[in-house]
């Protein structure tokens, strides 16, 4: 036997060269699939955390179920009247000017609409006059107004952007709650039904419902960009 042509390495060192070329081949390997898990699983939760903060419903008041005598502005005694609360710097309230935008082509002459955006003393004279204001403003039949320090929204136990109320010749309560199904979200829902049944028909199956928007007194502190 030629004792040159036999191979006398030690088997663990052969094992030990392979292992450290396959090595870095199987963390490559799993980078990729780590990488999607972990995209897919922020996704899935972006959408989870969008989905619970568009149907998350503002603080539920208790409604002011007669009109408050302690109020300066006073109810329409040859019709009903509407009053909706709003923030003007509420983005999802826009949702909610669409949706009393279509309850107003029921005509002018069925409700008497009044939007009453929240104006805080710690702002310059005109800070709540931003687009909002000038988008409910130009809807046909509705009369727009401030509310300095939220006083008037106090008075109606309005707590969220876009709470509506709806009240009869006598003043009494017929419906509150908001005119959108979800949070900046437009189209047919409860709200907007209940007040066209009631303008229309005088009866409604449903008389509350929640209101999804931005926290209507909420404390602002005064910043450049706010002010501008």
């Amino acid at each position: 036997m030629n004792v040159s042509s036999l191979n006398l390495s030690p088997p663990s060192q052969q094992s030990g060269s392979q292992r450290s070329q396959f090595a870095p081949m199987n963390v490559k390997s799993l980078v990729l699939p780590a990488l999607a898990l972990f995209w897919l699983s922020a996704v899935v939760y972006g959408m989870f955390f969008l989905w619970q903060y568009q149907s998350t419903p503002g603080e539920e008041p208790l409604a002011a179920t007669a009109w408050p005598d302690e109020s300066q502005m006073t109810f329409n005694s040859m019709r009903p009247t509407l009053v909706m609360f709003a923030h003007p710097r509420c983005p999802c309230t826009t949702a909610s000017l669409n949706e009393l935008a279509k309850i107003m082509t029921l005509g002018p002459e069925r409700v008497d609409a009044r939007l009453v955006f929240f104006k805080s003393s710690a702002f310059p004279e005109g800070w709540e006059k931003t687009a909002l204001w000038k988008t409910a403003a130009a809807i046909p039949g509705v009369t727009v107004s401030s509310d300095n320090d939220g006083n008037l929204a106090r008075l109606f136990n309005a707590t969220t952007s876009g709470y509506v109320l709806l009240y009869n010749t006598q003043g009494k309560l017929l419906f509150h709650g908001g005119i959108t199904g979800s949070r900046g979200h437009a189209g047919d829902n409860a709200g907007k039904s209940a007040i066209e049944s009631l303008l229309l028909h005088g009866t409604a199956k449903q008389h509350e419902t929640f209101t999804f928007g931005c926290p209507l007194l909420k404390a602002h502190s005064v910043s450049q960009q706010e002010v501008q």
